[in-house]
């Protein structure tokens, strides 16, 4: 049987996803798929910079304000709710656009990843989180470079969800959960897709994420998380975990004035930028986009990608 269609459009964060996503699904009768781990959660608007009504231009957008901040939200359920979300839109004649930045997201969409599940014994995912809770996530992370140096590089310190579950899939299978990947990345995708990913001069990208983030206190972040914490939202919770989210939380329980919180969130989206990129020049079958080519301009992105894409559309 012939392949499904499916474009997708990712990279860094800042770097102009959304506006280029929105003008090639109005260009091929499109439908997004949002690849974001914080725009899916209401209330959030502000530190996701989550596209508004009047930005989609009439683009239906899915996976976004659909969970509460309460909820749990992985790989796992991105892909089930993904892979719902294309159905439909297969169903209505038209083409999914998967646009964000979560590289690990994309990939479990466009290869089918089977996520090895547990026996549903969770007592060794507590252990670990206590452990984690009494001797910080730096011990739990060392744990895992002992087991699996190539996890641990690839997974942030900070990210004690992936950490257990790379230390938990090895004490269950006696496996590395990096080979697993690596299996998993040979699949064959059953779409017909095509990847670009958007790239831009570092030092650019890097001034537009400060950029941002200033707009964003502008905008009224500090309001928003204390709105967020008041509705019983705390830093255990996976939403708020978000970038601008744990450390506008931090500031406001007193751990460092708002000054320091915005200087850590600037960094920490730096670094983030930059682990994003290495993902992407990870994949197969990419083909790289650099902003600056088509002078900032999302139109000429998007005239570029409807030049280059295989498969039929309708404009």
């Amino acid at each position: 049987m012939k392949k499904p269609p499916l474009i997708i459009l990712t990279g860094p964060t800042a770097v102009g996803k959304t506006k280029t996503s929105i003008g090639l699904a109005k260009a091929v009768g499109g439908e997004i798929i949002s690849a974001d781990s914080m725009q899916v959660y209401r209330h959030m608007d502000i530190g996701s910079a989550k596209v508004t009504e009047e930005e989609m231009e009439g683009v239906p957008h899915h996976l976004i304000d659909v969970l509460e901040p309460t909820e749990e939200f992985n790989v796992v359920s991105f892909q089930k709710m993904a892979k719902e979300a294309a159905a439909g839109i297969y169903e209505r004649g038209h083409i999914p656009i998967v646009a964000g930045g979560t590289g690990f997201y994309i990939q479990a969409l466009l290869y089918d990843i089977n996520f090895t599940e547990n026996d549903g014994d969770d007592t060794l995912r507590k252990e670990l989180e206590r452990l984690a809770e009494e001797k910080g996530t730096g011990y739990l992370h060392e744990m895992l470079r002992e087991i699996d140096p190539e996890s641990a590089q690839a997974i942030h310190a900070n990210n004690v969800k992936r950490t257990i579950r790379a230390i938990e899939f090895y004490r269950q299978t006696g496996k590395l959960i990096s080979g697993h990947n690596a299996e998993q990345r040979v699949r064959e995708s059953p779409y017909d897709f095509c990847y670009y990913v958007l790239n831009m001069d570092r030092a650019a990208l890097y001034e537009r994420i400060d950029r941002r983030v200033d707009l964003m206190i502008q905008q009224g972040l500090v309001d928003e998380v204390k709105r967020l914490a008041a509705m019983g939202c705390s830093r255990s919770m996976v939403s708020m975990q978000g970038l601008g989210y744990k450390e506008i939380l931090a500031h406001l329980e007193g751990a460092y004035p708002l000054e320091e919180a915005i200087r850590i969130i600037k960094r920490d989206t730096r670094h983030f930028a930059k682990r994003q990129l290495t993902w992407f020049k990870r994949e197969r079958e990419v083909r790289w986009l650099n902003v600056e080519e088509f002078h900032n301009r999302p139109e000429e992105i998007v005239e570029f990608i409807l030049r280059d894409l295989p498969f039929p559309f309708q404009r």
